[in-house]
C-alpha cells in the first residue's frame, strides 16, 4: 500500500520545512522567470485544429491561396445620403492607403472605376428601361445643369418645368418624388438648416441602393500575434482616421469596424477578461469557503500559498512545453484553481479531524504523518485518474483542448506533489491544531442513517433518472456557430449585424476551387441551382450579362443625352447676387402657373422657398447653393460616365478585381453565398451538405464551421471514452477490485446522465466555449468520489457526517465559485461556460452525496 510511503513523505517534509519550503521557492521563481520569459498568448484561431485535418488543409490552402481575403478589417460606412458615404469611404482609404505601418492593402470595391463605368449594364433589363427612361425624359433639365452645374443653373433648369406647365406640355407625374424631395432639401437650407441634396436618389429613385446601403473600405491589417488584440493597433488607425473626416464630424456619416480580425480581438479581449476576473474572483471567494472550512488563518494561509504555487508551477510548465496560449487552453489557470484546491482541502480537513483514541490532540508532527498515512494514497489516486481524465484529450485533432488536457493534466500532478510536500512543511510552519474530531457534519448523522435504510427506492430513483438521460442523450445539439459564443453588443458583431440581411455580406461563404475557368461557370450554374444558396460568384460574374440587348438601349439614351452633356466650358461658379436673381426669376415663373398646380403639388413648396431665397443674405444664399449642387458634378461626371460604356469581357475586368477569382496558374474560384434564411444550426448543415454533393473539396467559413464542430465532437467522445478507459484502469491498479472501481465510475456516469437531462430541460446549448465543462466533469467527479469509496474500504460507517463530507461540501463550494463567476460574464461563450460547469457540478454533488452512499454495499459493521 502507498499509504505508508506517503505519510512518511508527508512527515518527511513537515520535519524540513523549512528546506521544503526553500526548494518550492527556487522552483517558483524559476516557474516565474520562465512564464516571464517564454509564455505568450496566440489569437491565431487557425492553430485551433490540426493542420492534417482534411477540411482544414483546404482551408489552410485556400487562405495561403488567395492571402488577399484572409484577416480582415472592414470599415463599414452608414451615411444619410450614397454621396456622403461614398465620399467618405473614399476619403478614409485614401487615409489608411498612406499608413503603411499598420496596413498591408485598402480597397473601396464599391468605388472600382471598372464597375461604376459598367453599372447600367449590371442592372437587368426592365430596371435599365426604368432608369434611361427617366433619364432621357429628364435631358433638357440635365444639359441645364451640365451647362451650369450650381444652384443657378438649377433654377434655370426649373423654368423649364415652369414653361411646360404653362403650355400644358410637362407630365410631371414621373418625377414628383425627386421634385419632393429636393422641395424639402431646399426648404431646409432657406430655413437655415442645410443638408445636402442626393442627386443620385433625385435620378436613379429607389434603384440607389440596390448596391445596399453601405460603403466599404476593405483593409488587411498588419497583425501582431503577441498582442492580445492582433489588430487593434490598425483598429485605432481607422478610427482615428475617421474621426478627421468631416462628415464623420458633423454626423452625417458613421464609420463601424467589422471584419475576421475585429470580431477575434473583441472575442479574446472579452474572453480575456472575464478569465482574468473569473481567476481573481475565485481566489477571493475560495479563501471565504476555505475560513468555513477549516476555521483558522494558519490552515487557510498555506493552502492558498499551496495553491498560487502549483498555478505558478503549472504556468512555468505550459512556458516551456507549449510555449503560447490558445483561445482555450487559457481557461487551465481557472480549472487548475477549481480542481486542485479540492486535495488542499482534504488534507487540511482530515488535518483538523485527526485525533487520538482517547480523545486528546496528537502532536503537530504526528497528526501530519497520520493525516498522511489517510489521505495521501486517496489524493494520489484522485489525482492521477483526474490526470488522466485531462491527458485524454491531448493526443486529438482538437489542438485548443488537446493544449489545455496536456497543461490541466500535469497540473493536477503538480498539485498533488505540492499538496504531499508543501503544504505539510507550510502547516508545520504556521502551528494550526488538530484534535478537532467531530470536524465533519454531526446533523447529517440521521441522513445517512436514512439514506442507508432507504437504499433500494433511492437508487431505483437514480436508475430511472439515469434512464431518462440515455434517452436524452440522441437529443443533444452542438451549436456549431462561432458567432453565437461572442458579445453580440461588441462592435464587430453588432456591424456585422446590420449587414446580415444582404447575402452578399454574409458570414456564412463557401469557396470552390475550379481547373480552370470553363469549369468554374459550369459549377457557378450548378451552386446557383441550389435552394439553400443566394448566388455563386465566379470571375465572369463581374461581367455583365445579356450585354447584346443592354448596349443598344444604352447607346440610344447617349446619342441623345452625351451632346448636352458633354460640355467644354461650363458656366463658372455664381455669387450671391447671381442666385438671389436667379432664384427670384423662378420664383416668379412658378408663381405664374400655381394655379395650374394640385394642393400638394411640391413645385408650391419651391415656389415659396425660392422667394424667401431671392430675400436671403449671402451665407444662407451659398450655403443652399452648397447643399444643392455639392454632389452634382460627382453624379453628372458618372452618368457621362456610364451612357460611354462598351462591350466588356473577361480580359477587360482589372487585375486587382480578377485576382480575387482567378489565379496565376488559370484555377479559378467560385464563391458561394446562402440565401437570408440562414438561421440555426440546421440551414447551416443543410447549406453545407447541399454544397459538398455538387463539390465535395469545397472549403470557406461555413465549410471551417460545420467540420470544425464535427472535429470537435468526434475528439470530445474519443477523448472521453479513452479517459473513462484510463481512470478504470488506474482505479482497477489501485484498489484491486472490481466491484470498487464501479463504485466510483457509476456514480460518474450518472452526474453525466444527469448533467444530460439539465442541458435539454434549462435549455443550455453546448458550444465552442462551454464543452470544456465535460473534462472538468470527469475530473471533479472522479476525485469525490474515490474519497467516498476509499473511506466505506476504511470502514468509514457515516460517509455523510465524516470529515471527508465536510471536505468534499467546501471543495464543491470553492469550484462552484470558482467556476460559477464566470456565469456572470457578458460574453455569452464565457458565461455559458460557467452555467454548464454550474450545472455539472451540481449533478456530480448530488451523485457523490446521495447516490453514492446509497450505492456502497452493506456491511457487517453498518448500522441496520
Amino acid at each position: 500500500m502507498l499509504s505508508v510511503p506517503l505519510g512518511r513523505l508527508v512527515a518527511f517534509c513537515s520535519r524540513r520545512a523549512i528546506a521544503v519550503v526553500l526548494v518550492f521557492a527556487f522552483l517558483i521563481v524559476g516557474a516565474t522567470y520562465a512564464s516571464y520569459a517564454l509564455l505568450g498568448v496566440t489569437t491565431d484561431t487557425g492553430t485551433m485544429f490540426s493542420a492534417s485535418l482534411d477540411w482544414k488543409k483546404r482551408s489552410d490552402e485556400m487562405g495561403r491561396l488567395f492571402p488577399q481575403k484572409q484577416d480582415q478589417l472592414v470599415a463599414v460606412i452608414d451615411a444619410a445620403l450614397p454621396e456622403e458615404a461614398q465620399q467618405t469611404a473614399l476619403a478614409l482609404a485614401a487615409k489608411l492607403r498612406d499608413d503603411h505601418a499598420h496596413f498591408n492593402y485598402v480597397t473601396t470595391p464599391q468605388t472600382d472605376p471598372y464597375l461604376v463605368r459598367n453599372g447600367l449594364m449590371f442592372l437587368d433589363a426592365k430596371a435599365l428601361e426604368r432608369v434611361l427612361n427617366t433619364t432621357i425624359t429628364a435631358q433638357p433639365f440635365l444639359s441645364e445643369l451640365a451647362a451650369d452645374p450650381s444652384g443657378r443653373g438649377l433654377f434655370n433648369a426649373l423654368n423649364l418645368i415652369a414653361l411646360g406647365i404653362s403650355q400644358g406640355q410637362a407630365d410631371l407625374g414621373p418625377f414628383h418624388a425627386a421634385l419632393d424631395g429636393f422641395a424639402t432639401t431646399l426648404q431646409h437650407s432657406v430655413s437655415g438648416t442645410p443638408e445636402p441634396l442626393s442627386w443620385e436618389r433625385l435620378l436613379a429613385g429607389d434603384l440607389a441602393d440596390l448596391g445596399g446601403k453601405y460603403q466599404f473600405v476593405v483593409t488587411q491589417p498588419k497583425l501582431d500575434y503577441d498582442s492580445f488584440q492582433p489588430g487593434g493597433a490598425a483598429s485605432d488607425a481607422i478610427r482615428n482616421a475617421a474621426n478627421s473626416l468631416p462628415f464623420v464630424q458633423s454626423g452625417r456619416a458613421h464609420v463601424h469596424i467589422t471584419g475576421d480580425t475585429q470580431i477575434a480581438d473583441e472575442e479574446f479581449a472579452t474572453v480575456a477578461e472575464g478569465m482574468v476576473a473569473g481567476l481573481l474572483g475565485s481566489l477571493v471567494l475560495v479563501s471565504l469557503w476555505l475560513i468555513l472550512a477549516v476555521h483558522t488563518w494558519r490552515i487557510i494561509i498555506p493552502i492558498i500559498i499551496t495553491l498560487v504555487s502549483g498555478l505558478l508551477l503549472t504556468t512555468g510548465f505550459a512556458a516551456i512545453v507549449v510555449g503560447k496560449l490558445n483561445l482555450i487552453s487559457v481557461a487551465f489557470a481557472i480549472l487548475f484553481v477549481g480542481i486542485a484546491v479540492d486535495f488542499a482541502i482534504q488534507f487540511s480537513v482530515r488535518f483538523r479531524a485527526q485525533a487520538l483514541p482517547d480523545g486528546s490532540s496528537p502532536g503537530l508532527l504526528d497528526a501530519l504523518e497520520q493525516t498522511g498515512n489517510e489521505t495521501g494514497h486517496q489524493i494520489l489516486v484522485a489525482a492521477m485518474a483526474t490526470s488522466a481524465g485531462f491527458l485524454a484529450f491531448t493526443p486529438t485533432a482538437f489542438v485548443g483542448v488537446a493544449q489545455l488536457g496536456l497543461i490541466a493534466g500535469f497540473g493536477m500532478l503538480f498539485a498533488f506533489i505540492c499538496t504531499l510536500t508543501l503544504l505539510p512543511a507550510l502547516l508545520r510552519l504556521f502551528r494550526p491544531t488538530s484534535g478537532h474530531g467531530k470536524i465533519g457534519f454531526a446533523f447529517a448523522r440521521p441522513v445517512d442513517v436514512a439514506i442507508r435504510h432507504h437504499r433500494k427506492p433511492i437508487l431505483g430513483v437514480f436508475v430511472v433518472i439515469a434512464l431518462v438521460g440515455v434517452a436524452l442523450v440522441p437529443r443533444l445539439t452542438f451549436d456549431a456557430d462561432p458567432l453565437h459564443t461572442k458579445n453580440p453588443k461588441s462592435e464587430g458583431m453588432v456591424t456585422l449585424g446590420m449587414l446580415m440581411s444582404e447575402p452578399q455580406y454574409s458570414p456564412y461563404t463557401v469557396d470552390v476551387l475550379m481547373p480552370n475557368l470553363d469549369q468554374a461557370a459550369a459549377m457557378s450554374d450548378k451552386l446557383s441551382s441550389l435552394p439553400m444558396v443566394h448566388d455563386a460568384l465566379w470571375l465572369g460574374s463581374l461581367v455583365p450579362a445579356e450585354q447584346k440587348d443592354k448596349l443598344p438601349l444604352i447607346q440610344d439614351a447617349a446619342n441623345i443625352m452625351l451632346p448636352t452633356l458633354l460640355v467644354p466650358n461650363p458656366a463658372p461658379a455664381p455669387d450671391a447676387d447671381a442666385l438671389r436673381t436667379a432664384a427670384a426669376k423662378t420664383a416668379a415663373a412658378l408663381g405664374g402657373v400655381m394655379d395650374k398646380l394640385p394642393a400638394d403639388d411640391p413645385l408650391r413648396r419651391i415656389q415659396s422657398a425660392l422667394a424667401h431665397l431671392s430675400q436671403a443674405d449671402d451665407q444662407r444664399v451659398l450655403a443652399t447653393n452648397e447643399a444643392l449642387v455639392r454632389f452634382l458634378p460627382m453624379q453628372l461626371n458618372m452618368l457621362r460616365d456610364m451612357l460611354q460604356v462598351k462591350p466588356v469581357a473577361i480580359s477587360d475586368v482589372p487585375a486587382q478585381l480578377a485576382h480575387d477569382y482567378l489565379l496565376p496558374d488559370g484555377r479559378a474560384l467560385v464563391e458561394v453565398h446562402p440565401t437570408k434564411d440562414m438561421k440555426g444550426n440546421r440551414a447551416l448543415h443543410t447549406y453545407v451538405e447541399e454544397i459538398q454533393k455538387v463539390a465535395p473539396m469545397a472549403a470557406g467559413s461555413a465549410i471551417d464551421i460545420v467540420q470544425s464542430a464535427a472535429t470537435m465532437v468526434h475528439a470530445f467522445v474519443t477523448a472521453a471514452a479513452a479517459a473513462i478507459v484510463m481512470i478504470a484502469i488506474i482505479l482497477a491498479v489501485a484498489l484491486r477490485k472490481l466491484l470498487d472501481t464501479a463504485l466510483v465510475l457509476a456514480p460518474l456516469l450518472l452526474s453525466a446522465l444527469m448533467t444530460v437531462i439539465l442541458i435539454i430541460v434549462v435549455p443550455e446549448q453546448l458550444n465552442f466555449a462551454n464543452i470544456i465543462a465535460l473534462p472538468l466533469l470527469l475530473g471533479v467527479g472522479v476525485s469525490f468520489n474515490i474519497y467516498f469509496v476509499m473511506n466505506w474500504r476504511a470502514g468509514i460507517k457515516l460517509p455523510l457526517s465524516s470529515p471527508t463530507a465536510r471536505a468534499v461540501l467546501f471543495s464543491a463550494l470553492t469550484t462552484g465559485t470558482a467556476f460559477g463567476s464566470l456565469a456572470a460574464s457578458h460574453h455569452p461563450g464565457t458565461a455559458s461556460m460557467g452555467r454548464l460547469l454550474l450545472l455539472s457540478l451540481a449533478c456530480t454533488l448530488v451523485a457523490t452525496l446521495v447516490f453514492v452512499p446509497a450505492l456502497l454495499p452493506k456491511r457487517p459493521i453498518d448500522e441496520e
